[in-house]
């Protein structure tokens, strides 16, 4: 995102037009299709959501650099004979991180949702692990008589999601007090 940013022309535009692509399906079918493509497991699990949630950051990356590149300091030091990759590493990237870091403190909890998705439907970590998606669904065919097998691994879903996403928040207020 920061190279796409900085280097611009064709391969920005070549860049962003596969991430656009990307963005097109929708996410949750996305990473089911690759979870499906790679196998049932965790690890597949992981990477697929992985996957899926990479144009999202190359998008904010790729807006911090055009913002970053802009600013004095960086005008400076290229005036001064930075070399691109300096710039890149030294001073946009680093200035783009604040962002970055909220973003994913932020989508930890839709990872887990998406986790909990696909084990719910057998893509996500096999037996004998535990898994709050798998126990929902096994608890499923008892919630009429037993409704505590799939209430409780749901509300640790929940719980965990909305955790994570006041956590995101509160880094958000401590990296950019001016939001």
């Amino acid at each position: 995102g920061c190279l796409s940013g900085v280097l611009g022309g064709r391969a920005d535009a070549i860049i962003m037009r596969i991430m656009d692509i990307m963005l097109s399906i929708p996410s949750l079918v996305l990473t089911m299709a690759l979870a499906a493509a790679l196998g049932p497991s965790l690890f597949n699990a992981m990477l697929a959501i992985a996957i899926v949630r990479i144009p999202f950051y190359v998008r904010l990356a790729r807006g911090q650099a055009l913002v970053v590149r802009q600013y004095t300091y960086v005008q400076a030091a290229k005036t001064f004979g930075a070399s691109r990759w300096h710039l890149i590493n030294w001073h946009i990237l680093r200035n783009s991180l604040p962002p970055l870091i909220v973003q994913a403190s932020l989508d930890i909890g839709s990872a887990i949702l998406m986790a909990a998705t696909l084990g719910f439907i057998g893509l996500g970590a096999q037996q004998p692990s535990a898994e709050w998606g798998a126990m929902v669904a096994n608890g499923r065919n008892y919630v009429l008589d037993q409704w505590w097998y799939c209430a409780f691994p749901g509300a640790a879903i929940l719980l965990t999601a909305v955790g994570f996403n006041l956590f995101g928040d509160g880094i958000r207020d401590l990296l950019d007090p001016k939001a």
